[in-house]
């Protein structure tokens, strides 16, 4: 295919796409912020030190943000909101750990791939069960399946109970490719083989949410009944959507288990992690494709950071989530060209600051006049 830049034609207007491939044109903006996107990933390990947080830290927080990812193809598409995302990030942590503590799977790869199909089958399952929910219902259905499973490990003795599984093979660490490391190669090799492997799934999400099933998805999401009456096979296209974004969990719950080299019920199967994964797609901008991966970054970096500048560091993440609701409603990085839009019209128009104070003046009022009569509905009974 040709990588002559082409024109596009949409609403009257022309746009120039760098194709990167077939179907998929990027504008030259975005095609500057993929490539510095991409060298900011294959860097990470030599530069994380200028944020004040290790690379292995930053690490975790891009494979809780691949499940954010993985999460996002229900929550933008079908509008679904899953509480229950942890059981398959978490059964794929313990397939890793299975595999390696219990039948001495001694090779990396082959334990990942172990971790795909049990979280994917364990997708499968669930997702057969729920797709033909929705709202509340759907919400309420996967946070139940989630803990389940977590009671389940969390009292097996197969599971090795609250304390967990090594994964470990005698002592020592897996293998990768075949060759033993020390731990600094083992790590590096581990991230640079999931940086390769999450360009792959990224790109492959673009391309899925860009074909037909991807707008089937989206008049789904739209109106279940018309989707229905226009011959769409609603439950179907759930089932496979929500076995795809499962896969995307299980996939991240199996390097999390390789990298950590110990898996417990707690960091990966307890509901709050569900919340987590949740709270990664709408920081980062669940409407864009990458939002979430960013949103994952950033609120593992706020969890491990803040703990050294505020005594009570979860009540920052807490506040983050309230600004972004407040005043970045679609993310961080669905916010970005908005935010650029609006700093260039107030270059030219100081009078529109102006306007902006006042507007998130009136927004903080209404908050907290919405807070006021919910205490009072609550504590008093009245409104």
């Amino acid at each position: 295919m040709s990588r002559i830049p082409f024109v596009e034609e949409r609403n009257g207007e022309s746009i120039v796409r760098v194709p990167l491939t077939r179907g998929l044109g990027l504008t030259p903006v975005q095609a500057v912020l993929v490539l510095v996107g991409i060298v900011l990933l294959f860097g990470l390990p030599f530069f994380s030190g200028l944020v004040g947080l290790s690379w292995e830290r930053l690490f975790r927080g891009i494979l809780f943000g691949i499940a954010a990812v993985g999460l996002n193809l229900l929550l933008r598409h079908t509008e679904l909101v899953s509480f229950g995302h942890a059981a398959f990030f978490g059964s794929g942590a313990y397939g890793v750990a299975v595999l390696a503590a219990h039948y001495d799977v001694s090779e990396g790869l082959l334990l990942l791939l172990g971790a795909v199909l049990i979280g994917t089958l364990v997708a499968i399952i669930i997702g057969y069960f729920v797709a033909g929910y929705v709202d509340i219902y759907f919400a309420l259905l996967t946070l139940a399946f989630n803990q389940v499973m977590f009671a389940t490990v969390f009292r097996s003795g197969f599971f090795n109970y609250n304390d967990g599984l090594q994964v470990r093979i005698g002592g020592d660490r897996p293998s990768l490719f075949g060759l033993e490391w020390t731990t600094l190669g083992y790590n590096l090799v581990l991230y640079y083989t999931t940086i390769v492997l999450l360009l792959v799934m990224l790109l492959g999400m673009w391309k899925l949410i860009n074909s037909p099933f991807g707008r089937a998805l989206d008049a789904i999401g739209q109106d279940r009944t018309r989707a229905r009456f226009i011959g769409i096979p609603v439950e179907r296209y759930v089932w496979i959507s929500f076995t795809i974004s499962g896969l995307y969990g299980a996939f991240a719950g199996g390097v999390y288990a390789l990298l950590r080299l110990h898996v417990q019920p707690e960091p990966t199967l307890y509901v709050f992690v569900s919340g987590e994964i949740l709270f990664m797609a709408i920081l980062g901008g669940f409407t864009t494709l990458v939002g979430p991966l960013i949103g994952g970054i950033v609120l593992v970096y706020l969890l491990e950071a803040a703990r050294f500048w505020v005594t009570y560091y979860h009540a920052l993440t807490g506040l983050v989530l309230l600004a972004i609701v407040f005043f970045m409603p679609k993310g961080i990085v669905g916010s970005l060209p908005s935010i650029g839009a609006a700093l260039a019209h107030r270059r030219h128009d100081p009078g529109l600051v102006r306007e902006d104070i006042r507007g998130i003046a009136a927004a903080m009022r209404r908050a907290v006049d919405r807070a006021i009569t919910t205490v009072r509905i609550i504590v008093f009974g009245v409104n």
